[in-house]
């Protein structure tokens, strides 16, 4: 037995599709519509026959399209099918339990609102609103500001004073309603949600009051990218993947990628222990090695980008935005991923995971080349793809930046904010101010990023004494052994950097 249905109208009014619903003008139909463009007897549908309801034109002057395909014959409805009679559009919807997660509401910018007084507390135009499974935890509710790309996680009794947001009460209404649906800690909860709104804009007629940023010091400024979107890049990638992209996605593919990437890491630290290749190093010449690796990097980094705009496109999500970033000197490309904070967790790692998945993809292929190549330039050159590709996989992994890794790991550990949290918790503590509730996991995450960032300073820094000997024949000794010291200090400033404020608390 199929799911109930119900046909959703343009004002929000429900029809359960249980038995057989005649659509039309006449007033004896059981949904009549008002609309000149619609017949008399225009449409039917049917319970069908228990694998959902099938809807059949009656003969209508303009006829009844489904999806945008004119019905001919009896056609099954699905979960968000569109149904155009005349002028008018209908939506067929699944009803969902209260542990699943809902259909996305979209309310785009200027869309018409019920009138009321300025004095009545409205949410604006322009966001996008859906209630996650019940195995997001109990901030499942996610709401997007169409204007500037913010998310904001709420609670689902957050939720429902939303929805008292149209316009139609008083403050002091809302008080009392928040107050009967919640009882005394509503009022107060309703006031931090309107704080909340407002300070992000998104009331009706209150600008957002976020408190303004100090201007940013001559190194922020420098270090801030540039960005240049492309227009009509998320047809690129909708088009790539209707063209063929989506055979990555089927299981056989998806099973070949996975084995590839697991023999991959194996080819290459082979390679590394037979000193197949050095990095950096292309044909004896460091500078030119080094050329080899950037330009390697830019061409992973693009790959990257790819498999997760293809990702999004397998779950059906659009991709917004996409283009090229300007840090210094250096571009890459990037992909607004923002929209899978609409899809369950599963598919957000999933999300997360493809970029990585495709460094790991590539770097087994140039390995694997390599392994095969007599030694000598294009060796060399394939031994420098698999290293920038490697790089990228570590690079993008490591949860204690905010990139792929961590983005896994929060929805892995369900904890959002995972690195402010565990900062703040870490700093306390150094500075003897734990607390007894203080989380385990805050505390673990805190000594494993702490034990990570040391591992990779000893890593560079044994790694950079491998140059030693190309270096000293290129300059004298002071300078190598200046230039050693000033690497190995960047790469241990971040655990100074984490421990000195907290250190110099105790010591006060």
């Amino acid at each position: 037995m199929s799911a109930p249905f119900d046909l959703v109208l343009a004002d929000g009014t429900r029809v359960p599709l249980a038995a057989e619903v005649t659509l039309g003008r006449d007033r004896n139909s059981t949904l009549v519509l008002s609309d000149p463009s619609v017949s008399r007897r225009h449409a039917r549908i049917s319970a069908g026959d228990g694998a959902g309801p099938l809807v059949e034109d009656a003969g209508s002057s303009h006829g009844t399209f489904l999806d945008g395909v004119r019905v001919r014959g009896p056609a099954r409805l699905h979960d968000g099918a569109h149904l155009r009679l005349g002028d008018t559009e209908l939506v067929v919807e699944r009803r969902r339990g209260p542990d699943e997660a809902g259909r996305t509401v979209v309310v785009p910018a200027g869309a018409g609102l019920p009138g009321g007084e300025t004095s009545r507390p409205r949410l604006r135009s322009g966001y996008a609103l859906k209630r996650l499974e019940a195995a997001e935890g109990s901030r499942r509710w996610v709401l997007k500001d169409l204007t500037d790309g913010s998310f904001l996680r709420l609670e689902s009794a957050d939720a429902e004073l939303l929805e008292l947001l149209d316009g139609s009460r008083s403050p002091a209404e809302l008080l009392g309603e928040a107050e009967r649906r919640f009882g005394d800690g509503g009022p107060a909860r309703l006031a931090r949600l309107l704080a909340d709104l407002g300070e992000r804009g998104l009331l009706e007629g209150v600008e957002g009051s976020r408190p303004a940023e100090a201007p940013p010091r001559w190194y922020a400024r420098a270090l801030k990218p540039r960005v240049k979107v492309i227009d009509g890049a998320g047809e690129v990638f909708e088009a790539v993947y209707r063209d063929g992209g989506w055979r990555l996605f089927t299981p056989p593919a998806l099973v070949a990628i996975a084995v590839l990437a697991a023999i991959g890491v194996g080819v290459f630290a082979y390679l590394v222990g037979a000193r197949y290749g050095t990095p950096f190093v292309v044909a004896s010449k460091v500078g030119l090695g080094g050329l080899v690796f950037i330009l390697g990097r830019f061409a992973v980094v693009a790959v990257h980008e790819l498999a997760h705009g293809l990702t999004m496109e397998s779950y059906g999500r659009h991709v917004e935005r996409a283009g090229v970033k300007l840090l210094l000197v250096f571009p890459y490309a990037f992909v607004d991923t923002s929209q899978a904070w609409f899809e369950p967790r599963r598919r957000r790692i999933a999300i997360s995971a493809a970029g990585p998945v495709s460094d790991a993809t590539l770097g087994a292929v140039f390995s694997l080349v390599c392994l095969v190549l007599e030694p000598g330039t294009v060796r060399d050159i394939c031994f420098q793809l698999a290293f920038a590709a490697y790089v990228g996989a570590c690079f993008n992994l490591n949860p204690f930046l905010d990139r792929d890794g961590y983005h896994i790991l929060v929805d892995v550990l369900r904890a959002p904010g995972l690195r402010r949290r565990a900062r703040e918790q870490f700093a306390r503590r150094l500075s003897g101010e734990g607390r007894a509730d203080d989380s385990r996991v805050f505390a673990r995450y805190s000594l494993f990023g702490l034990a990570w960032s040391c591992f990779a300073g000893l890593f560079v820094a044994a790694t950079t004494l491998r140059y030693r000997p190309t270096l000293e024949a290129m300059a004298p000794e002071l300078i190598v052994w200046t230039l050693l010291v000033a690497v190995w200090a960047a790469v241990f400033a971040p655990v100074a950097f984490v421990l000195r404020p907290a250190i110099a608390a105790r010591r006060g």
